[in-house]
């Protein structure tokens, strides 16, 4: 939280010292007129810059064309609302991207062991930039806790629109790496549930706990994935929630890490 500190200018004005009276001061000489300013040196003469054009927007077809190309082949035709536009579309591009804020914002690199922790005092938003995630901790037994974290997806206010997702159901992807911390035989869960306009009614869900082998060099990255296909109509929302186990110990909580979170939206082949 950022601390704001408030200032106040401190100031007053000052009494000069004189005489009760100001008539009875002798009248001041009058001051002579200041000499005129020199004439300023005339500026050198720079070269007109011509003007930048401003970049060319792509035309409707154009839009089409590139975003066609960028999707790959559709088995279909895809029909845009009247209120979208091919130009829009590219500009906003939410198909094929990842729709999660922050998702990896310890900036850890899973092509890599995760590197080696030690058990800290600090609160988890101290670590990186979890803007987007909404943070909360639930306590078990035997000096063990999760740490949740969970963001919603709005995938009309992403670029998507209603027909799309009604009518063509495109897949709808999420993917999560989790490290094999070795802390207990289940050290992360993955909850995922596909929500209407209510935000609040289920149309689709998934839900995993996996367990790891135990075996290999701990620190390990594992991944988690879960496509989700002919849902159903009436999806707006897509509600994302992973949990990660910690351990106290003397020095503080030692924790499992998570990264590289994605949801994402892909037209069916």
């Amino acid at each position: 939280m950022e601390e704001v500190r408030e200032g106040r200018a401190l100031g007053g004005g000052m009494e000069a010292d004189g005489p009760a009276n100001p008539q009875e001061l002798p009248p001041s000489p009058q001051s002579p007129s200041p000499p005129p300013s020199p004439p300023s040196p005339a500026a050198p003469e720079t070269p007109e810059t011509p003007e930048l054009p401003e970049p060319e927007q792509p035309s409707e077809a154009h839009a089409r064309q590139l975003l066609l190309e960028e999707w790959g082949p559709l088995s279909g035709t895809l029909e845009l609302p009247p209120r979208l536009t091919w130009k829009l579309l590219l500009l906003r591009r939410p198909l094929y991207r990842n729709l999660l804020r922050s998702p990896n914002p310890e900036g850890i690199n899973i092509y890599e062991p995760a590197p080696p922790t030690g058990p800290t005092q600090r609160p988890l938003e101290t670590l990186g930039n979890f803007r987007g995630w909404f943070i909360r901790t639930e306590k078990l037994q035997q000096n063990l806790s999760w740490t949740v974290k969970q963001q919603c997806v709005d995938l009309l206010a992403e670029g998507l629109w209603e027909e799309l997702l009604d009518d063509e159901q495109p897949d709808i992807t999420v993917m999560d790496w989790f490290e094999d911390s070795r802390l207990d035989a289940c050290v992360y869960e993955l909850h995922v549930w596909l929500l209407a306009a209510d935000r609040r009614t289920v149309i689709a869900q998934h839900h995993v706990a996996p367990r790891t082998s135990g075996r290999g060099p701990p620190g390990r990255w594992v991944q988690v994935s879960h496509v989700f296909r002919h849902y159903g109509s009436g999806v707006r929302f897509i509600h994302f929630l992973h949990k990660a186990k910690n351990h106290r110990e003397p020095g503080g909580l030692r924790r499992t890490r998570v990264t590289d979170s994605s949801v994402s939206v892909q037209l069916r082949e």
